[in-house]
């Protein structure tokens, strides 16, 4: 049976004898901590309440954690008596009384214990894929990086998830991709700007990242390369064999500050490096040694980085008896760029004065075509 069945008919139990369900709200994929307002059904639901014709008087909720989380009854309540529609809950044993004491606190206490189970949810979820990184090394989802693609590795280690037909998955090298970004950090191993691989990668004709896999990419235009693109894989140390999550974050700001009736909206923000979790040991086949990935991050960089704040790798070599390996370290944030500069036709832009301008680098080989 499935939840919304379940709930329909545990709610036409809790009003037998009183009457019927003759209308169902259910919103499917959005999260309870949405306001009613920003959930289309609830949202629907309030619409009604303003409708003399709606055709009912009650509003029957089996599983309260569902409809109200931490003080969203508080808000609801007076909407629901104001138009004369009733709350039945199973909580209460039945239609819930705005003025009785007891029920107001029993909702408040419900609301609290809501919000209590998504939070230790959150703070579970988070401990074990920490864990999972950092002492197996394991792939946790999402889009694999520019140079590599995924490859089956095997069931599934928790032996239900198994039995269900589920596999885990790690990263390989793409034959297609890889070189390219062994052929980033050559060059700016040898001393060329960001820019100036960016440019010779545009002029080459080799596809970006967002072009060469349009499918996990839709929303963006596949145009060409940009220094920010080139930038992001110099600064990304999974390309170690290091497995690494957490350097980004989830963060919950206000929709409106001015109506905070609104709730809050995910927005995501890049952690700094000592927020990160790093496997313990090489995970996937490295597309750079951990020696080269280090130096590549010392080598002196553009002013006005092209990578948000905090985003530069946060590694330090640490040279130990088993040779050179990774190590968090705190890390400055990069220096913004100065606002009064801006770039004047006939000039180069600001990266480019940094070192007396030299040739280009060579242009990477395309994958499948001979050097001419």
């Amino acid at each position: 049976m499935t939840s919304r069945a379940r709930q329909r008919d545990q709610a036409g139990v809790l009003v037998a004898g009183h009457g019927k369900i003759v209308a169902e709200f259910f919103d499917s994929g959005h999260s309870r901590t949405l306001p009613w307002a920003r959930r289309p059904q609830a949202a629907a639901l309030v619409a009604a309440l303003a409708d003399p014709d709606r055709g009912w008087d009650a509003i029957v909720i089996r599983e309260y954690e569902r409809a109200f989380y931490a003080s969203q009854y508080a808000s609801m309540a007076p909407l629901f008596e104001h138009y004369g529609v009733s709350l039945w809950l199973p909580e209460v044993g039945g239609r819930v009384d705005w003025h009785a004491e007891d029920h107001e606190q029993t909702m408040l206490a419900l609301g609290l214990s809501s919000k209590r189970e998504i939070t230790r949810t959150r703070i579970r979820v988070r401990t074990a894929m920490a864990a999972q990184t950092r002492e197996q090394g394991r792939y946790l989802g999402g889009r694999p990086p520019y140079g590599y693609r995924l490859a089956d590795a095997g069931p599934h280690p928790n032996k239900a998830h198994a039995a269900w037909g589920r596999r885990t998955h790690r990263l390989e090298p793409d034959p297609a991709t890889a070189p390219v970004v062994q052929w980033i950090f050559a060059q700016r191993l040898a001393g060329h700007s960001a820019a100036r691989i960016t440019r010779a990668l545009n002029d080459a004709g080799i596809p970006c990242p967002s072009a060469s896999d349009p499918k996990r990419n839709p929303h963006r235009s596949g145009a060409g390369w940009t220094l920010r693109t080139v930038a992001a894989i110099l600064a990304n140390p999974r390309y170690t064999g290091r497995q690494v999550w957490n350097r980004q974050r989830t963060d919950f700001d206000l929709v409106d500050p001015a109506n905070t009736g609104l709730g809050h909206r995910q927005v995501q923000r890049w952690n700094l490096p000592e927020g990160w979790v790093i496997s313990k040991h090489p995970a996937h086949s490295a597309l750079v040694s951990e020696a080269d990935f280090i130096a590549a991050q010392e080598a002196s960089g553009p002013r006005g980085a092209a990578v948000p704040a905090g985003r530069a790798a946060g590694l330090r070599p640490v040279r130990t008896a088993a040779g050179i390996s990774l190590v968090q370290r705190q890390a400055r944030l990069p220096v913004p760029p100065r606002l009064h500069q801006r770039h004047r036709p006939g000039t180069r832009p600001a990266e480019e004065h940094l070192h007396p301008r030299g040739p280009d680098p060579p242009a990477p080989r395309r994958h499948g075509h001979p050097a001419s």
